[in-house]
């Protein structure tokens, strides 16, 4: 069977999305990229401000002044949606990449295979960054709170299961991508 979704796991600013840009280059089929920032970016406001009435409530996603994030229900629910949505486009003979940061580890990773159902063809990769490392691209990318890189630098692969492990602490994204579509059927 053929490899229809590549997820990409790794915390913020682990080098996930560059090497997204660059599988999408290198394999030789179209792939949709799609991700975390995206399903976040779908939210109501009202869901992913802290200061906002339904962040507030523990039913959306609250990033702490610490870099700390957290989610509610009504977030998970809404998640569990959009993945299936993602399963459903791969099913429908879309080749997806996920760029997804598993802050619950291995218990996330469940949460998508379990909608993947057995009948999807996944290649899971670990992105790794060191969270010094990580922590400096945060910084230079401006548009992340303090503290998130290195605080899900570890956290997101306690528990994951990979095929495949890349690390862009001193890798460049389009080598990291090459070593991934090597692995990709």
């Amino acid at each position: 069977m053929k490899t229809q979704m590549i997820v990409l796991n790794g915390g913020s600013s682990s080098g996930k999305s560059g090497i997204v840009r660059c599988l999408q280059s290198v394999l030789p089929d179209p792939w949709l990229a799609v991700g975390t920032d995206l399903f976040v970016g779908m939210l109501p406001l009202s869901m992913r401000e802290p200061e906002a009435e339904g962040a507030g409530s523990g039913k959306g996603l609250v990033i702490a002044a610490d870099g700390t994030v957290t989610v509610g229900e009504e977030f998970n629910r809404l998640q569990d949606a959009w993945v299936a949505g993602v399963v459903a486009m791969a099913r429908a003979g879309a080749r997806i990449i996920v760029d997804e940061v598993f802050l619950g580890g291995g218990e996330a990773q469940e949460r998508w295979q379990r909608a993947l159902g057995g009948d999807v063809e996944v290649l899971w990769v670990g992105v790794r960054c060191d969270a010094d490392v990580a922590a400096g691209r945060e910084i230079a990318r401006g548009d992340r709170t303090g503290g998130m890189a290195e605080g899900q630098a570890e956290v997101v692969h306690r528990g994951m299961r990979y095929d495949l492990e890349v690390d862009t602490t001193h890798t460049e994204s389009l080598d990291c991508a090459r070593r991934i579509a090597a692995h990709a059927k």
